[in-house]
């Protein structure tokens, strides 16, 4: 890395609400932000999940004018606020964003307006398409929008490599920096939960269900654990080389220490594999590049979300890496902010930057094959290295190593 790579602006928009402070409220609280997902379509199975956490309706006005809003699909929307969001925390009035690249995740992309034209297609015939809806159909529209929304001309890409996904994006954006292709570069995740997408994960077995006290709770690592809860919304970060920060004043949130990406072949395509030896080598050589090895972290931001299998996973790399040494505190934020929607991504920056996590709702028994037991929100030193680990189905995995921010 040729220079420090710095987190200087966060935005975020989800179930808590728009902005970083309320999220990290929610963080603290400890406290799962669901609420019932629209099942009049009948999507849904009778005995299907029934909660998401979904963004609440009003969250965008202050963001966007009704004229951009019409010609955006809902990531795009969330996308660009969450931009803007995310230059006003850095301290960046506009003007400043002509050389600034897009690096954007998504799982799903814009499911509304994908479901919209595959309707027209099917009930009206392929000569009845909208070009309109087609143009806010592919994955790259967040990103796309982004860059016209805010004047930005460096590269624009966009990463789909699912729950690896926003970890993937803020590596690639560092890089970007570090290899002095751009001095700023707006990096995160984005993703709606529809109704149709929401039944189809029910269907594949990947939600939480009702446990016997009739709560859908994601309970990361515990042994009762069924599913993660889907969730919606947009993070996005703002990264700096130091020169640029330096050019204009300021102050960073958090650096970006170290990034890294694996893949583990024996994944299938839509669950988790069982290479945990050849991810935690992975994982090591992220930590080496840094200069760490795995007992100088302070604090893992674990991508576990309730995933029977995915957990199981996790777990295993965790304890392969710390190869028998005793694990840091773990948070599983996800059991907060649900999967999806680049809330995890804003939980990581937000522990860098000295914002306590709260406890892991739903935890409450122990899973003796997994060995890890999440923290519990007891008060904790500001840590100096946090880890932010995520892993995907179908086998991509990813790690960045944020350490606190300069002046």
């Amino acid at each position: 890395m040729r220079e420090p790579v710095l987190i200087t602006g966060l935005g975020t928009i989800g179930p808590w609400g728009g902005g970083s402070g309320l999220l990290a409220e929610s963080l603290r609280a400890g406290a799962p932000l669901t609420s019932e997902i629209d099942r009049s379509a009948r999507y849904h199975l009778p005995e299907g999940a029934c909660r998401a956490c979904l963004v609440p309706a009003g969250q965008l006005g202050e963001w966007l004018s009704p004229g951009e809003a019409r010609r955006m699909s809902p990531p795009s929307k969330l996308a660009v606020a969450a931009s803007r969001m995310a230059l006003r925390c850095a301290g960046l009035t506009g003007g400043e964003e002509a050389a600034t690249a897009v690096v954007v995740a998504t799982a799903f992309g814009p499911s509304t307006n994908t479901e919209a034209l595959l309707k027209q297609i099917l009930f009206e015939g392929p000569e009845s398409a909208s070009p309109s809806l087609f143009m806010e159909s592919v994955a790259n529209a967040p990103a796309a929008q982004i860059a016209i929304a805010l004047k930005a001309r460096g590269a624009s890409l966009t990463v789909c490599q699912r729950e690896a996904g926003p970890l993937i994006a803020l590596g690639t954006a560092a890089a970007e920096i570090a290899a002095g292709r751009a001095p700023r570069v707006l990096a995160g995740g984005v993703d709606e939960m529809t109704p149709l997408l929401h039944a189809l994960l029910d269907r594949f077995g990947a939600l939480a269900r009702c446990g016997q006290d009739g709560e859908e709770m994601a309970r990361p690592f515990d042994r009762r654990r069924t599913g993660f809860l889907a969730g919606e919304g947009a993070t996005v970060a703002v990264l700096e080389s130091r020169d640029a920060l330096a050019a204009r004043g300021g102050r960073a949130l958090a650096r970006i220490l170290a990034w890294g990406s694996a893949f583990d072949p024996t994944a299938p395509p839509t669950g988790w594999g069982r290479g945990h030896r050849a991810l935690a080598r992975g994982l090591a050589r992220t930590l080496q590049r840094a200069g760490l090895s795995p007992t100088d972290v302070d604090l893992v931001v674990s991508g576990a979300s309730g995933s029977r299998d995915g957990d199981r996973l996790e777990a295993a790399v965790l304890r392969a890496a710390w190869e028998g040494a005793p694990l840091p505190p773990v948070a599983a934020p996800k059991a907060v902010t649900g999967e999806y929607g680049g809330g995890f991504l804003g939980a990581a920056v937000l522990a860098a930057a000295g914002s306590p996590l709260g406890p892991t709702p739903g935890f409450g028994e122990p899973d003796p094959e997994l060995g890890i037991v999440p923290w519990d929100g007891t008060p904790l030193e500001p840590p100096s290295v946090v880890l932010a680990t995520s892993l995907a189905a179908g086998g991509a995995a990813a790690w960045v190593v944020l350490g606190q921010g300069m002046g």
